[in-house]
Protein backbone atom coordinates (compact mmCIF):
# COMPACT_ATOMS: atom_id res chain seq x y z
CA UNK A 1 0.00 0.00 0.00
CA UNK A 2 1.48 3.34 -1.02
CA UNK A 3 2.07 5.81 1.81
CA UNK A 4 0.06 9.03 1.48
CA UNK A 5 2.04 12.24 1.02
CA UNK A 6 2.39 14.43 4.09
CA UNK A 7 1.06 17.93 3.20
CA UNK A 8 3.25 19.56 5.88
CA UNK A 9 6.32 18.04 4.28
CA UNK A 10 5.33 18.52 0.65
CA UNK A 11 5.06 22.27 1.19
CA UNK A 12 8.62 22.53 2.55
CA UNK A 13 11.54 23.68 0.37
CA UNK A 14 13.63 21.16 -1.55
CA UNK A 15 17.17 20.52 -0.40
CA UNK A 16 19.82 18.25 -1.83
CA UNK A 17 20.76 15.74 0.84
CA UNK A 18 24.22 16.78 2.04
CA UNK A 19 26.18 17.57 5.21
CA UNK A 20 24.44 19.74 7.82
CA UNK A 21 26.29 21.18 10.81
CA UNK A 22 24.99 19.38 13.93
CA UNK A 23 22.87 21.25 16.45
CA UNK A 24 24.70 21.57 19.78
CA UNK A 25 23.64 20.85 23.38
CA UNK A 26 24.06 23.46 26.10
CA UNK A 27 25.69 22.00 29.28
CA UNK A 28 23.49 22.60 32.36
CA UNK A 29 23.93 21.80 36.06
CA UNK A 30 20.25 20.86 36.36
CA UNK A 31 17.83 19.35 33.86
CA UNK A 32 14.73 21.38 32.87
CA UNK A 33 11.28 19.91 33.48
CA UNK A 34 7.82 20.31 32.01
CA UNK A 35 5.48 18.85 29.40
CA UNK A 36 7.51 20.31 26.52
CA UNK A 37 10.70 18.51 27.53
CA UNK A 38 11.69 14.94 26.64
CA UNK A 39 14.83 13.06 27.68
CA UNK A 40 17.37 10.87 25.92
CA UNK A 41 20.34 8.91 27.22
CA UNK A 42 23.55 10.82 26.53
CA UNK A 43 25.74 8.48 24.50
CA UNK A 44 29.52 8.33 24.74
CA UNK A 45 30.68 8.13 21.14
CA UNK A 46 31.27 10.14 17.96
CA UNK A 47 28.59 12.55 16.75
CA UNK A 48 27.89 11.85 13.09
CA UNK A 49 25.68 12.94 10.20
CA UNK A 50 24.47 10.17 7.86
CA UNK A 51 23.67 11.16 4.28
CA UNK A 52 22.02 9.07 1.55
CA UNK A 53 21.88 11.55 -1.35
CA UNK A 54 19.52 11.43 -4.31
CA UNK A 55 22.52 10.58 -6.49
CA UNK A 56 25.83 9.11 -5.44
CA UNK A 57 27.05 6.94 -2.55
CA UNK A 58 25.86 7.19 1.05
CA UNK A 59 28.38 8.76 3.42
CA UNK A 60 28.94 9.16 7.15
CA UNK A 61 30.43 12.49 8.23
CA UNK A 62 31.90 13.87 11.45
CA UNK A 63 30.70 17.08 13.09
CA UNK A 64 33.58 18.81 11.24
CA UNK A 65 32.38 17.43 7.86
CA UNK A 66 35.19 14.85 7.70
CA UNK A 67 34.50 11.40 6.28
CA UNK A 68 33.91 8.54 8.71
CA UNK A 69 33.47 6.06 5.85
CA UNK A 70 36.83 4.33 6.37
CA UNK A 71 36.64 4.41 10.16
CA UNK A 72 33.11 2.98 10.30
CA UNK A 73 32.58 1.26 6.93
CA UNK A 74 29.67 -0.94 8.08
CA UNK A 75 27.69 2.11 9.18
CA UNK A 76 28.28 3.81 5.84
CA UNK A 77 27.07 0.72 3.99
CA UNK A 78 23.99 0.52 6.20
CA UNK A 79 22.98 4.06 5.19
CA UNK A 80 22.13 2.67 1.75
CA UNK A 81 19.06 1.01 3.31
CA UNK A 82 17.53 4.45 3.88
CA UNK A 83 15.45 6.17 1.21
CA UNK A 84 17.26 8.53 -1.15
CA UNK A 85 17.37 12.18 -0.10
CA UNK A 86 17.76 11.39 3.63
CA UNK A 87 19.98 13.14 6.19
CA UNK A 88 20.04 11.82 9.78
CA UNK A 89 21.79 12.96 12.95
CA UNK A 90 23.08 10.55 15.57
CA UNK A 91 25.95 9.06 17.53
CA UNK A 92 28.29 6.22 16.60
CA UNK A 93 29.00 4.05 19.64
CA UNK A 94 30.60 0.72 20.53
CA UNK A 95 28.63 -1.45 22.93
CA UNK A 96 30.26 -3.48 25.70
CA UNK A 97 29.08 -6.92 26.85
CA UNK A 98 26.37 -5.29 28.97
CA UNK A 99 25.06 -3.23 26.04
CA UNK A 100 26.47 0.05 27.33
CA UNK A 101 28.43 2.52 25.18
CA UNK A 102 32.18 2.16 25.79
CA UNK A 103 34.38 4.86 24.30
CA UNK A 104 37.52 2.78 24.81
CA UNK A 105 36.10 0.09 22.50
CA UNK A 106 35.19 2.76 19.97
CA UNK A 107 38.78 3.97 19.72
CA UNK A 108 39.70 0.44 18.56
CA UNK A 109 36.91 0.34 15.97
CA UNK A 110 38.58 -2.26 13.73
CA UNK A 111 38.83 -4.79 16.54
CA UNK A 112 35.32 -3.90 17.76
CA UNK A 113 33.58 -3.77 14.37
CA UNK A 114 30.80 -6.15 15.45
CA UNK A 115 30.01 -3.87 18.41
CA UNK A 116 29.58 -0.64 16.40
CA UNK A 117 26.10 0.90 16.23
CA UNK A 118 24.73 4.18 14.89
CA UNK A 119 21.97 5.53 17.16
CA UNK A 120 19.87 8.07 15.29
CA UNK A 121 17.92 10.79 17.12
CA UNK A 122 16.93 13.31 14.44
CA UNK A 123 15.89 13.59 10.79
CA UNK A 124 17.02 16.69 8.89
CA UNK A 125 16.21 15.90 5.28
CA UNK A 126 13.36 13.64 4.14
CA UNK A 127 13.03 12.71 0.46
CA UNK A 128 15.13 15.76 -0.41
CA UNK A 129 12.85 18.04 1.62
CA UNK A 130 14.38 20.37 4.21
CA UNK A 131 12.41 19.53 7.36
CA UNK A 132 14.61 21.33 9.91
CA UNK A 133 11.96 24.03 10.50
CA UNK A 134 9.45 21.42 11.70
CA UNK A 135 9.14 20.91 15.48
CA UNK A 136 11.18 18.08 16.97
CA UNK A 137 8.00 16.06 17.59
CA UNK A 138 7.11 16.14 13.87
CA UNK A 139 10.64 15.27 12.81
CA UNK A 140 10.66 12.33 15.21
CA UNK A 141 7.39 11.02 13.78
CA UNK A 142 8.90 11.08 10.30
CA UNK A 143 12.06 9.45 11.63
CA UNK A 144 10.00 6.63 13.12
CA UNK A 145 8.41 6.03 9.71
CA UNK A 146 11.81 5.19 8.19
CA UNK A 147 12.62 1.53 7.76
CA UNK A 148 15.92 0.75 9.49
CA UNK A 149 16.67 -2.49 7.69
CA UNK A 150 20.13 -2.91 9.24
CA UNK A 151 20.76 -3.80 12.87
CA UNK A 152 23.66 -1.35 12.78
CA UNK A 153 21.33 1.69 12.59
CA UNK A 154 18.98 2.09 15.55
CA UNK A 155 16.47 4.70 16.64
CA UNK A 156 17.43 6.30 19.96
CA UNK A 157 14.31 6.45 22.11
CA UNK A 158 13.22 9.51 24.05
CA UNK A 159 11.33 9.39 27.32
CA UNK A 160 8.51 11.55 28.65
CA UNK A 161 9.07 11.27 32.38
CA UNK A 162 10.41 13.38 35.23
CA UNK A 163 14.01 14.54 35.23
CA UNK A 164 14.56 12.80 38.57
CA UNK A 165 13.34 9.43 37.31
CA UNK A 166 15.43 9.72 34.16
CA UNK A 167 18.56 10.54 36.18
CA UNK A 168 17.92 7.61 38.55
CA UNK A 169 17.75 5.14 35.66
CA UNK A 170 20.87 6.54 34.01
CA UNK A 171 22.81 6.33 37.29
CA UNK A 172 21.65 2.74 37.88
CA UNK A 173 22.99 1.72 34.47
CA UNK A 174 26.26 3.69 34.86
CA UNK A 175 25.61 5.77 31.74
CA UNK A 176 27.21 9.10 30.86
CA UNK A 177 24.30 11.48 31.33
CA UNK A 178 21.01 12.83 30.01
CA UNK A 179 20.06 15.07 27.08
CA UNK A 180 16.83 17.09 27.34
CA UNK A 181 15.10 18.50 24.25
CA UNK A 182 12.07 20.72 23.69
CA UNK A 183 9.43 19.00 21.59
CA UNK A 184 8.57 22.27 19.82
CA UNK A 185 12.18 23.09 18.86
CA UNK A 186 13.32 23.41 15.24
CA UNK A 187 16.71 22.03 14.23
CA UNK A 188 19.29 24.82 14.47
CA UNK A 189 22.50 23.79 12.65
CA UNK A 190 25.65 24.65 14.59
CA UNK A 191 23.71 26.50 17.29
CA UNK A 192 23.64 25.99 21.06
CA UNK A 193 20.39 27.82 21.73
CA UNK A 194 19.31 25.98 24.88
CA UNK A 195 16.48 24.09 23.18
CA UNK A 196 18.74 21.07 23.61
CA UNK A 197 20.68 20.71 26.88
CA UNK A 198 22.91 18.05 28.38
CA UNK A 199 23.69 17.04 31.94
CA UNK A 200 26.63 14.75 32.69
CA UNK A 201 26.58 12.33 35.59
CA UNK A 202 30.13 12.15 36.88
CA UNK A 203 31.90 9.96 39.41
CA UNK A 204 33.96 11.25 42.32
CA UNK A 205 36.90 9.82 44.22
CA UNK A 206 39.87 10.92 46.34
CA UNK A 207 43.37 10.99 44.78
CA UNK A 208 46.85 11.75 46.12
CA UNK A 209 48.48 14.97 44.94
CA UNK A 210 52.00 14.20 43.71
CA UNK A 211 52.81 17.41 41.93
CA UNK A 212 51.59 20.48 40.10
CA UNK A 213 52.34 22.71 37.14
CA UNK A 214 52.97 26.32 38.21
CA UNK A 215 50.70 29.03 36.88
CA UNK A 216 48.19 31.68 37.84
CA UNK A 217 48.09 32.26 41.63
CA UNK A 218 50.77 29.59 42.06
CA UNK A 219 49.14 26.59 40.37
CA UNK A 220 47.90 25.94 36.85
CA UNK A 221 47.01 22.26 37.28
CA UNK A 222 47.35 19.42 39.78
CA UNK A 223 49.01 16.06 39.07
CA UNK A 224 47.19 13.30 40.91
CA UNK A 225 47.28 9.54 41.27
CA UNK A 226 46.35 6.54 43.37
CA UNK A 227 48.32 3.70 44.90
CA UNK A 228 48.75 0.25 43.40
CA UNK A 229 50.44 -1.63 46.19
CA UNK A 230 53.22 0.70 47.35
CA UNK A 231 53.52 2.47 43.99
CA UNK A 232 51.86 5.79 43.26
CA UNK A 233 50.37 5.66 39.76
CA UNK A 234 49.60 8.81 37.80
CA UNK A 235 45.94 9.08 36.66
CA UNK A 236 45.28 12.69 35.66
CA UNK A 237 46.40 16.29 35.30
CA UNK A 238 43.52 18.34 36.71
CA UNK A 239 42.88 21.97 35.76
CA UNK A 240 39.09 22.29 35.51
CA UNK A 241 37.43 23.45 38.73
CA UNK A 242 40.49 25.31 40.04
CA UNK A 243 39.32 28.82 40.90
CA UNK A 244 41.48 31.63 42.32
CA UNK A 245 40.78 30.77 45.96
CA UNK A 246 41.55 27.07 45.53
CA UNK A 247 44.76 27.81 43.58
CA UNK A 248 46.02 30.05 46.39
CA UNK A 249 45.12 27.54 49.12
CA UNK A 250 46.68 24.61 47.27
CA UNK A 251 49.90 26.53 46.61
CA UNK A 252 50.26 27.46 50.28
CA UNK A 253 49.75 23.83 51.31
CA UNK A 254 51.99 22.27 48.66
CA UNK A 255 55.00 24.58 48.49
CA UNK A 256 56.38 23.15 51.74
CA UNK A 257 56.15 19.57 50.44
CA UNK A 258 58.31 19.91 47.33
CA UNK A 259 60.75 17.11 46.43
CA UNK A 260 63.26 16.65 43.62
CA UNK A 261 62.20 13.19 42.42
CA UNK A 262 58.90 12.43 40.65
CA UNK A 263 56.80 10.25 43.00
CA UNK A 264 54.82 8.55 40.19
CA UNK A 265 56.00 5.09 39.12
CA UNK A 266 54.38 5.24 35.64
CA UNK A 267 55.83 8.54 34.37
CA UNK A 268 56.88 9.74 31.87
CA UNK A 269 54.19 8.83 29.35
CA UNK A 270 54.90 8.42 25.66
CA UNK A 271 53.07 9.62 22.56
CA UNK A 272 49.94 11.72 22.59
CA UNK A 273 46.46 10.84 23.82
CA UNK A 274 43.24 11.85 22.10
CA UNK A 275 42.83 14.65 24.66
CA UNK A 276 46.46 15.80 24.53
CA UNK A 277 47.02 15.26 28.27
CA UNK A 278 49.97 12.85 28.26
CA UNK A 279 52.73 13.80 30.68
CA UNK A 280 55.78 13.25 28.49
CA UNK A 281 59.38 13.73 29.61
CA UNK A 282 59.34 17.15 27.97
CA UNK A 283 56.14 18.19 29.75
CA UNK A 284 57.51 16.91 33.08
CA UNK A 285 60.20 19.61 32.96
CA UNK A 286 57.44 22.09 33.90
CA UNK A 287 56.28 20.07 36.92
CA UNK A 288 56.93 20.70 40.59
CA UNK A 289 56.88 17.42 42.52
CA UNK A 290 55.57 17.12 46.08
CA UNK A 291 55.39 14.45 48.75
CA UNK A 292 52.00 12.72 48.33
CA UNK A 293 50.63 13.68 51.74
CA UNK A 294 47.46 15.49 50.66
CA UNK A 295 44.40 14.16 48.83
CA UNK A 296 41.88 15.96 46.67
CA UNK A 297 38.34 15.03 45.72
CA UNK A 298 38.22 14.76 41.93
CA UNK A 299 35.16 14.45 39.73
CA UNK A 300 35.53 12.52 36.48
CA UNK A 301 33.47 10.94 33.76
CA UNK A 302 35.18 7.54 33.61
CA UNK A 303 38.48 5.68 33.81
CA UNK A 304 40.15 4.54 30.60
CA UNK A 305 41.62 1.06 30.10
CA UNK A 306 45.01 2.55 30.96
CA UNK A 307 43.63 3.84 34.27
CA UNK A 308 43.51 7.51 33.28
CA UNK A 309 40.60 9.80 34.20
CA UNK A 310 38.47 11.34 31.47
CA UNK A 311 37.09 14.88 31.94
CA UNK A 312 38.56 15.29 35.43
CA UNK A 313 37.58 18.28 37.58
CA UNK A 314 38.82 19.49 40.97
CA UNK A 315 36.11 19.48 43.65
CA UNK A 316 37.94 20.19 46.91
CA UNK A 317 41.06 19.65 48.97
CA UNK A 318 40.40 17.07 51.70
CA UNK A 319 41.16 17.74 55.36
Amino acid sequence: MRRKANPAVESLPNRDASFIQPMECLPVPKLPEGSLWVYEVKLDGFRAIGVNPKKGKPTLLSRQDKSFDRKFPDVSKALATLSRGTVIDGEVVALDDAGRPDFNLLTHSRKSASRIRFYVFDLLSFKNKDIMALPLLERRKLLQSLAFESEIINLLEYFQTSAGQMLDVVRQHCLEGVVAKRLDSPYEPGQRSGAWVKHRIAQQDDFWIGGYIPGSHGIDSLIVGNYSGNKLMYVSRVRAGLVTASRITLFRKLRGLTVEICPFANLPEHGRSRWGENLTAEKMKQCVWVEPKLTARIEFLERTEAGRLRHSRFVRLND
